[in-house]
């Protein structure tokens, strides 16, 4: 088998859906796609096409756990620009742990973020014109 991304699908937990619609709303300027089952609520990110990442955000409170610390960290896009996103992450509900760091000239910038849930949470861009 041979991949092409390591990561085909993610889900985000959510305490409340409806606030963490729109706090992804709010920071990333973008409409969520409900999708909701008997035992589940999903908010699904937009894509243009199906055979690329997908995610969503997700609620059954007895399946998932929304965490600042523990599970894995998912590193959102923010491209061209991961301060854009920061910029509106407070007023979205948002708190900023690691601010907008140079990973290095050929890897470009991340920072670090907990959620309107409590989840703790990353955004990546590799800026127009950086090595890639």
């Amino acid at each position: 088998m041979i991949f092409t991304n390591a990561i085909s699908w993610f889900e985000i937990p959510a305490s409340d859906i409806e606030r963490a619609q729109r706090f992804y709303e709010a920071i990333f300027d973008i409409k969520m796609i409900p999708l909701d089952f008997p035992n589940l609520q999903m908010r699904m990110f937009p894509i243009n096409n199906p055979m690329n990442i997908g995610g969503a955000l997700v609620h059954n409170a007895d399946f998932y756990k929304p965490s600042a610390t523990e599970g894995p960290m998912i590193y959102l896009n923010a491209n061209p620009d991961v301060q854009t996103i920061l910029d509106r992450i407070p007023a979205a509900g948002g708190t900023i742990l690691v601010p907008k760091t140079e990973i290095s000239p050929d890897h470009g910038y991340m920072a670090v973020f907990i959620d309107s849930e409590g989840n703790r949470m990353a955004l990546h861009a590799i800026p127009p014109g950086m090595a890639q």
